[in-house]
């Protein structure tokens, strides 16, 4: 499936993927499905998490005008990948996604994650020990992870409709519907916050 999906990169730029987040290692885990390099956006990652990271990051500011153009940079370069939600989530539910990623391609390709495990979640709520998380995760006797690439959704407003961030909030809702039906999962109205 992974091929499929990323056949070809829109002209002059790269494929903007976006995933629901459950570990620190969902970007890793695109690229694994991908076979080739992405960049991945963050916000509060700890500098050890990025220096052991094997991809590419990049860390955003939550100022969304230099946000949005961290960004717009990154993909007129290559792919990215972007988590929305803001934080992983151990449950069954996708919190409601941040509508920036919906401003910055005419298309986005949405990647259902999910992951199994048995004895340690990947996931610390403590911020000083998230750089653990990778390492949690594989300390399970089996831990899993199922990536499915779906169907690109398309973020451009159509003929005649009203663009700006009304719709791209719209976009947003869309994809995290498209994820919770890919997975089961219930979306939710709750935030980050």
């Amino acid at each position: 499936q992974a091929a499929a999906s990323s056949a070809s990169s829109p002209a002059g730029g790269g494929r903007l993927y976006v995933c629901n987040h459950r570990t620190l290692l969902d970007p890793i885990t695109v690229a694994a499905g991908l076979n080739k390099p992405v960049t991945a956006v963050t916000y509060s990652v700890s500098p050890v998490s990025e220096l052991i990271a094997p991809i590419r990051t990049a860390r955003l500011t939550r100022d969304r005008n230099e946000d949005r153009r961290r960004m717009e940079e990154l993909l007129a370069h290559g792919d990215l990948v972007v988590c929305p939600e803001g934080t992983t989530c151990r449950e069954p539910y996708l919190l409601r996604f941040s509508a920036l990623f919906a401003e910055l391609a005419g298309e986005v390709t949405p990647v259902a994650l999910e992951t199994r495990v048995d004895m340690f979640y990947g996931t610390s709520t403590m911020p000083s020990a998230k750089w653990m998380d990778p390492f949690y995760f594989m300390m399970n006797s089996r831990p899993e992870y199922r990536i499915e690439f779906l169907g690109r959704v398309v973020t451009a407003p159509a003929e005649g409709e009203v663009g700006g961030h009304g719709h791209s909030i719209q976009v947003a809702n869309r994809v995290q519907r498209v994820l919770a039906e890919a997975l089961q999962f219930k979306p939710t109205e709750l935030t980050r916050k």
